[in-house]
């Protein structure tokens, strides 16, 4: 792993964001009259996409917002462009990623053939209408009324699960900002997220957008890697990444596979496997150490396993750092679809070893600073400060925010380690490493910590005591919720 490769400037990157930076100031107050100083964030991307297919029609864009006449052809035509340049960033970031990792590079991407088919038009008009109110209004400018208008557009396209995608994305963009209303009263803005919502909606609304990507069954070996687990208040997400073997005996390839579940915002920590268990016999596996044998399951053009107990089975037991060291070097990435290119999509499994450790902004810091008793035991979850893994002389900084409490991974693990399997990301401007699983010494032996491992159930006391919590929590859940469906 070339880690020196990760701290060498991008060209073009720093324009690129710039631009787009430039563009979401200008949400911030509205289109609908800019001023002069948000005139020149409308130029800036006009500018940015000169020389390229959508550089006549972005300048068009550009110059009837500024003058206060632009309509929802020209705001689609800004989400293009910005959502355009952040996709530059991407492939050039996964471009150097490609580089330090020396894998092999994903293939092209090929679209889905277009079954020709719209649905429900009146409702991406609809949804396309209330987007560009919100873009006109600016973020400073929402109120109840405004972001209230999303709701029955919503409520009418959860039924049709061709829209399902568009219509979540446009529920929680208004949970959002009915939370932050009014705009004028609000001291921070989160200015690139609601900027990102509003762009994807906005392309999502075109007919086509939403199709999703190509299908194709496929069987053979699967190697789990590790779980990144995503928690909401009322719901959450497991994300295993894995290397699938072809049993054909084509090239390895890095896959994903997820599943979801609505949960109440009580049910925390181990708690949270509870709720996802019973619906992916995956993560039982990945507790457990194991590889799973997949037949005729459904893989997109993305990467993406459409999961499906009946169609998997247990494999034998498969050492995450072995797959880790002999099967993760060969694995080929697949391509990203279009709209999906954005900078925060970006997490790529790699193994980084012999590294020292220090704290983030202390020099020389070792592990003993952290509350690593001379076992090995953690004796707190927090490292003050952050973990930074000095891999041959490049500062590579540990994204432990990240780090789920629904598994006895800690940073005092990840600080106390000499070996440790992440996802590489890339957030504010810099490389980070999200840990997955890490390998120390206790006891003068070797022992893997992973963030998954209480998955599939687990004897360990803390585990056990963690699950036992919220074992009772969610029959108490389970209780009320039946006392009141009974009513």
């Amino acid at each position: 792993m070339r880690a020196d490769l990760l701290l060498d400037a991008v060209e073009g990157l720093d324009e690129a964001l710039a631009a787009v930076d430039g563009f979401d100031a200008v949400l911030v107050g509205g289109l609908l009259r800019p001023r002069p100083a948000q005139a020149g964030g409308l130029s800036g991307l006009a500018d940015a996409l000169a020389g390229t297919p959508l550089a006549s029609r972005v300048a068009e864009a550009a110059e009837k917002t500024s003058a206060g006449g632009g309509d929802e052809g020209h705001f689609v035509a800004l989400a293009a462009a910005r959502t355009a340049l952040l996709g530059s960033v991407h492939d050039a970031l996964v471009a150097r990623v490609d580089e330090v990792t020396g894998r092999p590079v994903a293939d092209p991407w090929a679209a889905a053939p277009n079954s020709g088919e719209e649905r429900a038009g009146n409702l991406l008009v609809a949804a396309r209408g209330w987007l560009c109110d919100l873009a006109r209004t600016g973020w400073q400018g929402i109120a109840h009324e405004l972001v209230g208008g999303a709701a029955p557009v919503v409520s009418a396209m959860l039924p049709d699960p061709a829209l399902r995608r568009l219509a979540t994305l446009l529920d929680g963009f208004a949970a959002e900002l009915a939370a932050c209303c009014p705009g004028a009263s609000l001291d921070r803005v989160p200015v690139r997220r609601w900027a990102d919502l509003w762009a994807r909606a906005l392309l999502l609304t075109l007919p086509g957008a939403a199709s999703g990507p190509a299908v194709r069954e496929v069987g053979g070996r699967l190697l789990p890697l590790g779980v990144d687990v995503q928690e909401h208040a009322t719901a959450v997400q497991a994300q295993v990444h894995a290397v699938f073997e072809p049993a054909d005996g084509g090239v390895p390839r890095l896959v994903r596979a997820s599943v979801s579940a609505p949960k109440p915002d009580t049910v925390v920590g181990a708690g949270l496997w509870q709720v996802l268990r019973p619906h992916m016999s995956l993560l039982a596996a990945v507790g457990e150490g194991r590889a799973v044998d997949i037949d005729a399951m459904p893989l997109t053009a993305e990467g993406d396993l459409l999961w499906d107990d009946s169609r998997a089975r247990a494999g034998e037991p498969a050492d995450v750092f072995t797959s880790a060291r002999v099967a993760l070097p060969a694995a080929a990435a697949f391509a990203v679809s279009p709209l999906d290119r954005h900078p925060v999509r970006i997490a790529v499994p790699v193994l980084v070893e012999g590294y020292g450790v220090e704290g983030y902004g202390v020099e020389g810091a070792g592990a003993e600073g952290y509350g690593v008793e001379g076992d090995g035991v953690e004796d707190a979850r927090d490292v003050a400060g952050g973990v930074v893994l000095d891999v041959a002389g490049c500062r590579l900084r540990v994204d432990t925010d990240r780090v789920p409490a629904a598994g006895p991974l800690t940073p005092q693990a990840v600080a106390s380690s000499g070996a440790c399997l992440g996802l590489l990301r890339w957030d504010a401007g810099e490389f980070l490493l999200q840990p997955l699983a890490v390998e120390r010494t206790v006891r003068k032996k070797p022992v893997a910590v992973h963030a998954g491992a209480w998955a599939g159930g687990t004897s360990d006391k803390a585990g056990a005591r963690a699950e036992k919590a919220a074992t009772d929590a969610v029959v108490v859940l389970r209780e009320r919720a039946g006392k009141l469906l009974r009513k």
